[in-house]
């Protein structure tokens, strides 16, 4: 059983003009819920943040293959992305192809994360009910 959330670190990674991102930081604020925005134009992908996203989740599930940057890229570098390496390598070097938001919630030894609008994965953490 987890231990109840009593003051959670939660730290919203994005870019500030992407919608969902606007969405979740609205969202968060309505529900009266203290967030730290990381903006990865302004501060990059933080050291170590790859590695534990990519152990939390899939590569493929954090690589957003559908955005206009990946979009633009030529295909020799679209086809280099094979593994969790070379996909975490492209990532760091072009923030914006991380899919949008990744909130990480931090709380204790308790460390966990979502890709994507989830409000209720979001909703379950305020209550106290934090899965992964």
């Amino acid at each position: 059983m987890m231990e109840p959330m009593t003051s959670p670190q939660i730290t919203l990674y994005g870019i500030p003009n992407c919608d969902t991102v606007k969405k979740a930081r609205a969202w968060f604020t309505a529900q009266a819920l203290s967030h730290d925005f990381h903006d990865f134009k302004k501060q990059g992908v933080p050291p170590q943040a790859m590695d534990r996203w990519t152990a939390a989740v899939n590569w493929q599930k954090l690589l957003n293959r559908s955005g206009t940057t990946w979009h633009k890229l030529d295909a020799p570098t679209q086809n280099a992305v094979v593994d969790a390496s070379t996909a975490s390598a492209l990532m760091t070097a072009q923030p914006s192809l991380i899919k949008r938001p990744v909130v990480e919630l931090q709380w204790g030894s308790h460390r966990l994360m979502t890709v994507g609008y989830v409000p209720e994965q979001w909703e379950a953490w305020a209550q106290g009910n934090a899965t992964q």
